[in-house]
């Protein structure tokens, strides 16, 4: 679920560097974290690569695949967000490993809670509150 939290994230990252290569996890790779996926990875990666501030999108399909792709790609800073903090250390003897601070009072635990609460709301109940909004819509005209 993409958010300012994360579109900052990103724009903070390519002040640290000349290329930003983002990599958006696949659909498969969700389902072993045991996430499930909304919206299809060819689509997640499209709306990532039109960010601005994104160079390359690459699909990440497993943990171990990092080394690799510092490799490949030459590397030299993995940033992430500081909610991962230590737990890629051992990829500082390939680059530098960077922890960054999150975008305060947002995150996607967050999102997925409210929008959960909200779903759970009976219909019958929204519908009289537009009512009531309707009406209140009303009284400012």
């Amino acid at each position: 679920m993409f958010h300012i939290g994360h579109l900052k994230l990103l724009q903070r990252i390519k002040e640290l560097g000349n290329e930003l290569i983002v990599a958006v996890s696949t659909d498969e790779f969700n389902q072993i974290k045991g996430k499930r996926t909304l919206i299809p990875y060819s689509q997640r990666a499209e709306i990532v690569k039109n960010i601005k501030c994104v160079d390359m999108v690459i699909a990440e399909d497993n943990w171990e695949q990092k080394i690799s792709d510092i490799k490949r790609y030459n590397i030299d800073l993995l940033v992430m967000g500081d909610d991962w903090e230590g737990k890629f250390d051992f990829l500082k003897e390939h680059c530098e490993v960077c922890y960054l601070q999150r975008t305060k009072d947002i995150s996607t635990t967050k999102l997925k809670k409210s929008l959960s609460a909200f779903l759970s709301v009976p219909k019958e109940d929204i519908l009289k509150a537009f009512e009531v909004i309707e009406i209140l819509k009303q009284d400012f005209e």
